[in-house]
């Protein structure tokens, strides 16, 4: 936007940085803290998958809705009510008196998340242009990749120095700074656009999808496959998923807009955020797990361990971005999730009591570049093969594939983690560890056969 002061803009990255820091925090912060959480508030494997899957449920499935509010009521306002509602909504989850009430309150986190991610983009594209504009959304998408990988390290704190619902607290203050300098500082845009309507039924066949096919899964250890609710969940949960699509195909107003994938890019690239960030959240899931419910470590200590990865994170994903614009993405976003899954196998093998030296660290440092190698250049592809005029849709877009992809494989990992059990056992976090490795070869080869570099 011309005419805005460099103190604006600035402001502006900041405010976008802090709110949108909250939600993708949230997303991994809570793997450390499970194991506090089953020991106030009972339950097991089931119960802590829901925690973290009712979060990534209500977000992934609302994130397109939560763009097009933005198109109607405009981006700032409904960035602000999402950060309100956001920190709200995590005062309710440090006050939950027992699972049920803490898995609904993080579906509501997950709601307001939907709300303000969307909308950050959007202020950050409808404020920059040009180099600008690229610039200022690699900045957004370097901070989001390493608040994801931050998550255990602030959790295991928090709950060393006080209990597992400090990490929750934490984001009160946080919401009140970004709410502050939001209505201080950031310009209110006006997107200019007219006649926009909400996908009201793409919304709920999205979210009744997923979340029956998320049932099914998490279910299944428990009841096996042969209950009639495990099986009836899956069937229908895929048949309204595949209704989804189609209904999307003849919307007017789509929230998926499926022309987008018609580029090819565009779609190698979303596919291969399927398989890269499912192995993400499932390697920051049985990792956080496998350190305290089996090798006994403390919170803290599962925490500190993962240090490596945003060191590495910080340090390669600005490069990485750099060179994968000069010599094309390709290369990046083939060899990276390789690396990854080799790093996931070696994790796969560790011992029941692991030495941080010998056994984890060797597996953390390449695990760290692999991904550091992948997750700007993919985001950059993405933005640049939809465009300028459509590269907030774009990443909203891959924004949700890479949430529901979370979800999806915490849910699967689910019945192959339990091994029969209530709980993760170290049998079953090798298979889940193994089955991580070979989802991010696949993103891999995802790349290294789909990728097209732009010709000079």
């Amino acid at each position: 936007m011309e005419g805005l002061s460099r103190r604006a803009k600035r402001f502006t990255i900041v405010a976008t940085i802090l709110g949108t820091t909250i939600v993708f925090v949230d997303s991994t912060v809570v793997n450390v803290a499970l194991p506090s959480i089953q020991n106030e508030l009972g339950g097991g494997l089931a119960a802590q998958q829901w925690i973290v899957d009712a979060y990534l449920l209500t977000l992934g499935s609302l994130i397109l809705v939560g763009g097009s509010l933005g198109d109607i009521y405009g981006d700032v306002r409904i960035f602000t009510i999402g950060v309100a509602s956001f920190g709200a909504a995590s005062a309710l989850c440090a006050a939950a008196p027992d699972t049920t009430a803490l898995i609904v309150c993080r579906g509501l986190q997950g709601v307001a998340g939907a709300l303000l991610t969307p909308a950050s983009l959007a202020i950050l594209t409808s404020t920059f242009s040009g180099v600008e504009r690229g610039s200022a959304i690699g900045t957004w998408t370097a901070w989001s990749g390493i608040s994801m990988v931050t998550g255990p390290l602030l959790g295991g704190w928090l709950i060393g120095v006080w209990s597992w619902r400090a990490i929750f607290l934490i984001n009160v203050p946080v919401a009140v700074a970004t709410l502050v300098l939001t209505m201080r500082e950031v310009p209110r845009v006006a997107r200019g656009r007219q006649g926009v309507r909400v996908d009201y039924p793409g919304a709920a066949l999205c979210a009744s999808g997923l979340g029956l096919l998320v049932l099914g899964f998490i279910e299944e250890p428990q009841r096996g496959w042969s209950d009639p609710l495990v099986v009836g969940a899956i069937v229908l949960g895929a048949a309204l998923l595949v209704g989804f699509v189609l209904f999307e195909a003849r919307a007017a107003q789509p929230m998926l807009p499926l022309r987008l994938f018609s580029r090819r890019n565009f779609s190698v690239t979303n596919l291969e955020t399927f398989a890269v960030y499912g192995g993400l959240a499932a390697w920051s899931f049985l990792l956080s797990l496998f350190l305290q419910q089996v090798a006994g470590w403390s919170p803290l200590q599962a925490g500190v361990a993962t240090v490596p990865v945003t060191i590495v994170m910080f340090l390669l994903s600005r490069l990485a971005g750099r060179w994968s614009m000069r010599v094309g993405p390709r290369w990046f976003m083939a060899a990276g999730p390789v690396l990854a899954g080799v790093a996931a196998l070696a994790l796969a093998r560790l011992p029941t009591d692991p030495d941080y030296a010998t056994d984890l660290l060797p597996a953390l440092v390449p695990f760290a570049v692999g991904l550091s190698l992948t997750v700007a250049p993919l985001t950059t592809t993405v933005l640049s093969e939809a465009g300028p005029s459509d590269a907030g849709i774009a990443s909203g877009v891959n924004n949700a594939v890479a949430r529901v992809a979370g979800l999806m494989a915490i849910a699967v990992m689910g019945v192959v983690a339990a091994g029969g059990s209530a709980n993760l056992t170290a049998s079953g976090y090798r298979d889940a560890m193994t089955l991580t490795a070979a989802l991010l070869f696949a993103g891999g080869a995802i790349g290294a056969a789909g990728i097209r570099n732009p010709r000079p």
